[in-house]
């Protein structure tokens, strides 16, 4: 097969992929090597920087996925943002952003930050899953520890945690109360 119906048919699989997919994977499904699967990607991602392209190949959760252009996601969002991703509250997003910065995270670190019960935003950003239990302190009591998921990537669009936009000074003292 030739390298322009071989890039056609990696986007294609990426088309029909509701998940993002690992090169491997893209490899498995089209039947072509792992090696020109990364030759495609790289042909398709070029092709994507096209003013006229209305999508990006990027990488989520450590797998290869097509998302709309960042300028044209907020006119998009509404309708075709995740059925359960509708917007979060700012409590949802700073007990979220205290979680994602400090985990593992128990509760009353997290209360301890915040200065409010965190039940009802955790509670919330379990359901949504977007953090999950990731253990129990080894502390009397045994609180549970609290860390984010792969739906949190996916959610804010990054490959892993350490996307995450760095904190200034006064943000990383903040985020520390609870250690």
């Amino acid at each position: 097969m030739e390298l322009e119906k071989e890039t056609a048919l990696v986007e294609a699989v990426l088309f029909l992929e509701s998940e993002p997919v690992s090169e491997k994977q893209i490899s498995n499904i089209a039947q072509i090597s792992e090696e020109v699967v990364k030759v495609c990607i790289e042909n398709l991602q070029e092709k994507y920087k096209a003013e006229n392209s209305g999508i990006e190949l990027t990488m989520i959760t450590g797998g290869w996925t097509l998302i709309p252009k960042g300028e044209y996601w907020d006119v998009l969002r509404e309708r075709y943002g995740e059925k359960n991703s509708g917007r979060l509250s700012k409590s949802a997003l700073e007990t979220l952003s205290i979680i994602a910065y400090s985990q593992p995270i128990t509760r009353s670190e997290i209360e301890k930050i915040r200065g409010v019960s965190a039940d009802n935003m955790i509670r919330q950003l379990i359901e949504r899953s977007l953090i999950k239990e990731v253990g129990r302190k080894d502390v009397p009591g045994k609180p549970i520890q609290f860390g984010t998921t792969k739906e949190f990537l996916k959610f804010f669009h990054l490959n892993s945690i350490s996307e995450l936009p760095k904190l200034d000074e006064d943000e990383e003292q903040r985020f520390e109360l609870a250690r």
